[in-house]
């Protein structure tokens, strides 16, 4: 848990509550909008507190960092149901919930039709006859009914219509006495969730924001209907937070995969230019704040540095860069760089360096460390290539002018 934000860096929040099987086993999380660590409640069911669960959860976290393998359920507002904004994951491990507040017309089931054919599952929120809703029942999986609001003169008729839909199982949420949970067990209500079993967890990080200028910018490159690849990755790489996410995004969508990202390169086109599209519209909006200049311009130093270090060790310049990257984006949000390494989809030798700080890269990270901390000697005893006061210069100046290209642009 971080007490309080770095300078240039932000806490990020989302609510998780469990969701439990007859014999008491947590099979699911609900993930909920937070405003702040201690917030109780939601405060807001919009699509930015939608946005906000998603783009938190995905690139903030890390999936499994949330829910390990358990199923998640995520609230769904017409936005993301009618396909007006696009889902950036595919439907492995995750139930959609529709919200009670979405109108259900022909939009609505055409779209959550789509989604179902696509191998989403589908939860009904907050069931009650009469809303509309049981248009959707032959597309469920899920229909959650809170017994702290259900008459108990409508639940049989409600119960008595879901069992005719066989795949479909009843989770019994709004428990808060005994009584309540007796009355899941008396139904053979399969899930159950609420207050007498578990509370919602807020969980809380530190995170360094990609400026929306940077978003906005990408989303244009990627808006022209043949997106230049290399201008795309220029936009990415010049910001440090925005890698950062683009790393978790693509974690995300090569979960289980045997292939490991060594570039910002390859992670793009693993992601695919299409998904980086649809993060780059949900951190749009998800409206925070951004990173200072100066950090921005210290990290591409030191990544830039780090890629001009690593011939004279052997190692690919730009798993160089990437790892010099991390490092640098560690410090400013208060995370080793292990525990980064530990969320993303890295090649082996940047594990190990960022993990172990062992390899050429290790060795790499370092000379570049010595040489930030003065110590001269040392950067002697390892580094027998070109004196680095002038590379430093450089890459001071590469990246004060990659920072201020984007400033000049607004």
């Amino acid at each position: 848990m971080v007490p309080y934000p770095l300078p240039g860096t932000q806490l990020v929040h989302v609510g998780r509550q469990p969701i439990f099987d007859v014999t008491g086993d947590v099979v699911a999380y609900e993930l909920l909008f937070r405003g702040s660590m201690d917030a109780v409640e939601a405060g807001r069911r919009d699509t930015y507190a939608t946005s906000q669960v998603i783009v938190n959860t995905f690139t903030e976290f890390g999936i499994d960092e949330v829910v390990g393998d358990r199923t998640c359920f995520i609230n769904m507002t017409r936005e993301f149901l009618t396909g007006e904004l696009t889902l950036p994951f595919g439907p492995e491990h995750v139930v959609l919930e529709v919200l009670e507040t979405v109108d259900v017309d022909d939009e609505v089931v055409d779209g959550v039709t789509a989604l179902a054919a696509k191998g989403y599952r589908i939860a009904l929120d907050d069931f009650v006859w009469g809303s509309g809703h049981e248009r959707l029942l032959p597309l469920a999986d899920f229909v959650k009914l809170d017994l702290l609001a259900a008459e108990p003169d409508h639940l049989d008729a409600i119960v008595a219509a879901c069992r005719e839909y066989p795949k479909i199982k009843i989770v019994a949420e709004g428990l808060e006495t005994g009584e309540q949970l007796a009355l899941s067990n008396r139904y053979g209500f399969e899930l159950r969730q609420g207050y007498v079993l578990s509370r919602p967890q807020v969980l809380t990080a530190a995170s360094l924001t990609p400026s929306k200028l940077r978003r906005l910018e990408l989303i244009g490159a990627l808006s022209a209907s043949d997106a230049d690849l290399e201008q795309v990755l220029s936009i990415i790489a010049r910001d440090p937070a925005l890698t950062l996410r683009v790393l978790r995004a693509s974690n995300s969508v090569a979960a289980g995969a045997t292939s490991r990202v060594s570039s910002v390169r390859q992670a793009v086109v693993m992601l695919g230019l299409a998904h980086i599209r649809q993060w780059a519209m949900l951190m749009v909006v998800d409206d925070v704040a951004e990173a200072t200049e100066v950090q921005m311009a210290d990290a591409l130093t030191r990544a830039r540095l780090c890629e001009h270090v690593a011939p004279a060790f052997g190692a690919d310049p730009d798993a160089a860069f990437m790892a010099g990257l991390i490092t640098a984006v560690a410090q400013m949000i208060g995370m080793t760089p292990a525990a980064i390494a530990h969320q993303l989809p890295l090649s082996t030798d940047i594990t190990k360096a960022l993990e172990r700080g062992t390899g050429s890269l290790g060795q790499v990270l370092r000379v570049v460390d010595a040489y930030e901390r003065g110590d001269l000697s040392a950067v002697a005893a390892a580094y027998s290539g070109d004196d680095l006061s002038g590379t430093v210069m450089a890459a001071m100046r590469w990246s004060t002018m990659a920072v201020a290209a984007t400033q000049n642009a607004a």
